[in-house]
């Protein structure tokens, strides 16, 4: 079944890339999501990538613990520039093409984002990942997922983490929460399901961009997502 999807934005949250860890990056994992990735860009499809830096350091912990929100974020920025570089590479020895992109100005690591050079790289066949989240503290990398989604024209947000959809309730505290197939973004905002945050589900709704929620180690693996095949939830407007 082909997906009818020309350009997709994935979102890989740095918990995510830890694996069974607690903190940095199983590389047995991280292969496992690059493998899928590449799956799917030798199909045609256009892959853009974000990644969360949850596995090396969370910015609002930090502020908690005292460091200033400031720098605590700009510290989480860096931490998603090591995901996106190992990300990269790891696609690249899978054998397709991989740029890392950074939205923070650090030239001798990774190109300087522009939606520009991005959209020039995803047309010449790369899969770019984006690392440093907007480039801004106070805003999610979840945010930036949707914002890149939006820049970059893509036709839909793949929320890839360690849950297999939007549940009405945590499923690992509420044993009976239950997992929707569909919710609109007005839904899962009054609901504060936060599987994202409220600031990329606004903006995604603004922009009318869907949002496809799922488990990286479904079964079905990324194309299958892509194919309708495996548990996901999709947020968007049901209408």
């Amino acid at each position: 079944m082909a997906s009818g999807y020309k350009r997709v934005l994935l979102k890989v949250s740095g918990e995510a890339l830890a694996g069974d860890l607690s903190f940095g990056i199983e590389p047995s994992f991280l292969q496992g999501v690059a493998s899928q990735i590449a799956d799917v860009a030798r199909t045609g499809i256009q892959v853009a990538i974000v990644v969360g830096g949850g596995n090396i350091f969370r910015g609002m912990a930090g502020a908690a613990d005292g460091t200033d929100r400031v720098t605590a974020d700009t510290m989480g920025m860096l931490g998603t520039m090591i995901n996106a570089l190992a990300l990269s590479n790891a696609i690249s020895r899978q054998g397709v093409k991989s740029k890392p992109f950074s939205a923070a100005t650090m030239p001798s690591v990774a190109d300087t984002f522009t939606a520009r050079d991005a959209k020039l790289a995803l047309e010449e066949g790369f899969v770019v990942v984006l690392g440093g989240g907007t480039g801004n503290p106070f805003f999610t990398t979840d945010t930036a997922a949707t914002l890149r989604a939006i820049e970059l024209e893509c036709d839909v947000v793949l929320k890839g983490t360690k849950v297999d959809g939007v549940y009405s309730d945590d499923p690992k505290k509420n044993p009976d929460a239950v997992r929707y197939d569909q919710i609109s973004f007005d839904d899962v905002i009054s609901q504060n399901l936060k599987v994202m945050d409220t600031a990329a589900f606004a903006l995604a709704r603004d922009s009318r961009m869907p949002i496809i929620v799922y488990s990286l180690d479904d079964d079905a693996g990324l194309s299958g997502i892509l194919e309708g095949r495996g548990a996901s939830t999709l947020v968007g407007d049901l209408s």
